[in-house]
């Protein structure tokens, strides 16, 4: 079944590019309808409404510069930017008393947004030099500044600094979790080869070693070949396989991992006897309920290959002719599958030495395949007593 490419985009920058959008065509209507009911306070209204109507107009068109990072280029804030400040120092031509009482500049707060612009594209620094000048211009316009003009002018020089900041800190925060993705992505397929890798090429090339071994001649060459690729392999499998996801940047959509993954399968829930009945024979004995054991397909795959790879081991270490007892219980929450042998056991520490040298039997098609169901797998060895392996699965996570 063919892969697909799944391509996750984070960006906590596009609601504010999207708040910004809103906020500007809000403040624009707002300055027209301040002056309108202000009109007869304007001694040159002619100056306003001109102001106004190419405030009205700029903003308007340049809706899809502020929908991004992409758009919102440096000419485009500086030309804002630039706006804005004029606006501010017509106020007093347009009103003559302007700086004398205290009131809204021509522009009122949809100056804000030009600033805030600054803040979101380039962060606290950028915002900080897009409020200095309006800070300065305000300052001019009123000539003799009161209280509340210098208690507004800093209240937004802080605020534009500060969500300025914030940003800076969103997008460290978002390269961080896409690198944790991509990590995450790595180690879940390299775990999934390395299982399937041992569960096909690793046991064939053991195989080869030891017929080799025992036909002798230009068999056992062969067969010593087969045991260093055998080697080999099993160094690469321990070792991590190529990555398989990415991570890159786009300014107007955030961070963005790509990993490559099976597409989703839909289908009717397995009964897990069908899967392991195969596994009975002679040497096996399969006890099952008398009913269905459905599980989700994958789900059902998965545990009937790590009960393969337990039976596997069991010939490998006990004996081909070996007995084995395979047992399916039923319950309302999970499935449980034992797998157990009456060999000579597994001694103290051989598991953790095993998957040292690089034999991820147990480590990867056995504990892997069920961590990756939400379930466990317990290994139970007495020297003398035989080895138990339970494989239990939660229905709710392993329907997922």
């Amino acid at each position: 079944m063919a892969k697909r490419e799944r391509v996750v985009r984070m960006s906590v920058e596009q609601p504010l590019w999207r708040a910004l959008t809103a906020y500007r065509v809000l403040t624009m209507l707002y300055a027209v309808a301040l002056f309108v009911l202000t009109r007869d306070m304007f001694e040159r209204p002619w100056v306003a409404v001109a102001f106004l109507a190419v405030m009205s107009v700029w903003t308007l068109a340049t809706l899809p510069k502020v929908a991004g990072a992409a758009g919102c280029t440096r000419p485009f804030l500086v030309a804002d930017l630039t706006l804005a400040l004029t606006g501010i120092l017509l106020t007093p031509l347009a009103d003559v008393d302007a700086q004398t009482f205290d009131g809204s500049t021509l522009p009122t707060i949809w100056t804000a947004g030009s600033v805030l612009a600054y803040a979101i594209k380039g962060g606290w620094r950028w915002a900080a030099f897009a409020s200095s000048l309006v800070a300065v211009a305000n300052i001019i316009e009123r000539g003799d500044p009161s209280r509340d003009t210098l208690h507004n002018v800093l209240l937004v020089w802080v605020a534009s600094i500060a969500i300025g900041y914030v940003v800076e800190v969103a997008r460290a925060s978002e390269r961080t979790l896409a690198r944790a993705l991509e990590i995450e992505a790595a180690t879940r397929e390299r775990e999934r080869l390395a299982r399937d890798i041992h569960d096909s090429v690793l046991q064939v090339l053991a195989m080869v070693q030891r017929r080799g071994t025992a036909l002798g001649g230009e068999a056992a060459e062969l067969g010593r070949m087969a045991g260093e690729q055998e080697v080999a392999l099993r160094t690469l499998v321990a070792g991590g396989l190529t990555r398989t996801s990415r991570v890159s940047e786009d300014e107007s959509q955030g961070a963005v991992v790509r990993e490559v993954e099976e597409p989703d399968e839909d289908g009717a829930p397995t009964d897990l006897r069908t899967l392991l009945a195969p596994f009975a024979g002679s040497r096996v004995t399969f006890s099952e309920p008398g009913a269905p054991v459905l599980l989700a397909p994958a789900a059902a795959r998965e545990l009937a290959a790590a009960v393969g790879a337990a039976l596997d081991n069991v010939r490998r270490h006990v004996g081909e002719d070996a007995p084995a007892w395979i047992l399916v219980e039923d319950w309302p929450d999970e499935v449980i599958v034992t797998v157990r042998d009456d060999g000579p056991g597994i001694p103290e520490g051989r598991l953790a030495q095993a998957e040292g040298e690089g034999r991820m039997g147990v480590a990867l098609s056995i504990r892997g395949r069920l961590r990756e169901l939400g379930g466990t797998a317990d290994v139970v060895s007495v020297p003398g007593q035989g080895t138990e392996v339970e494989l239990k699965v939660p229905r709710g996570k392993a329907g997922r």
